[in-house]
């Protein structure tokens, strides 16, 4: 169920949970800011999350409080992640859902990796 993205934190999170060692996740990067592991679920041949290390419900929330070097070292975490699995040619995409209209069903910042397939229309109408 989509969630509301400008309710506060929430530290029982399931991504939360991964980030304290408390859900055991298939870790493939991580470094003081990010945290990349393999989607449960996945929806392509490559699925793959990147969430920040920090407390952050949105991409909006990330944007609006985190600090440059933050904000920095998330972005270059995920090109990474896309670069390590050989996604950059014949390319990839990534999604990041926000609130209730996007389909965010979890209240913390995360980066779907979708790749190894073609991946056809972004929206279909």
């Amino acid at each position: 169920m989509p969630i509301d993205a400008t309710r506060p934190y929430d530290d029982d999170n399931v991504f939360a949970k991964v980030l304290r060692g408390e859900i055991p996740a298939n870790t493939v990067y991580e470094d003081e800011w990010a945290l990349a592991f393999e989607d449960i679920s996945p929806q392509a041949e490559i699925h793959t999350l990147v969430i920040p290390k920090g407390r952050y419900v949105s991409w909006d929330d990330f944007t609006a409080k985190a600090s440059e070097a933050e904000i920095a070292g998330f972005v270059r975490a995920v090109g990474k992640v896309a670069r390590d699995k050989g996604l950059v040619e014949p390319g990839y995409r990534l999604m990041v859902n926000l609130g209730q209209h996007g389909g965010q069903e979890i209240p913390h910042l995360h980066v779907h990796v979708f790749g190894g397939e073609p991946l056809g229309r972004m929206i279909a109408k």
